[in-house]
């Protein structure tokens, strides 16, 4: 895990920084600056508008008595998608206007909960059952 940390991140920035030269060399590094700075504010404006979205259904499931778990998980991959976006990048912003697509967000959702699903019964994830 911590290996695959280490690689994300040292390969993504450079690759990141090798994409900006050459589209840079490409398109001018004026226009380059205005592509990542206008990515940057127009995937902060999207993440804003979907995530509160996502919170007035999280508080409709909960004025309802259900359990907004989908709701949860699509803010906090709304959340990190905003996070993503302000970061000044060609990879970053394809990543994060990934996760701000429903269709492709719901594709990430349902991979995710496998992978908490597998963690779960193969004993990395502790659940603990504080009820009486």
């Amino acid at each position: 895990m911590l290996l695959r940390l280490f690689l994300a991140f040292t390969i993504i920035p450079i690759l990141e920084i090798y994409l900006l030269i050459k589209i840079g060399s490409q398109i001018g590094v004026f226009t380059t600056i205005l592509i990542v700075i206008g990515t940057g504010f127009l995937g902060a404006y999207l993440a804003r508008m979907q995530g509160i979205q996502t919170m007035f259904k999280v508080r409709e499931n909960l004025n309802q008595g259900i359990m907004p778990a989908e709701e949860l998980l699509d803010a906090l991959l709304i959340v990190i998608a905003g996070i993503v976006l302000l970061t000044p990048g060609f990879l970053t912003d394809i990543a994060g206007f990934s996760l701000l697509i429903p269709q492709s967000r719901m594709k990430i959702k349902r991979w995710l909960r496998t992978q908490l699903e597998n963690a779960y019964f193969d004993g990395k994830i502790i659940h603990h059952d504080n009820s009486l």
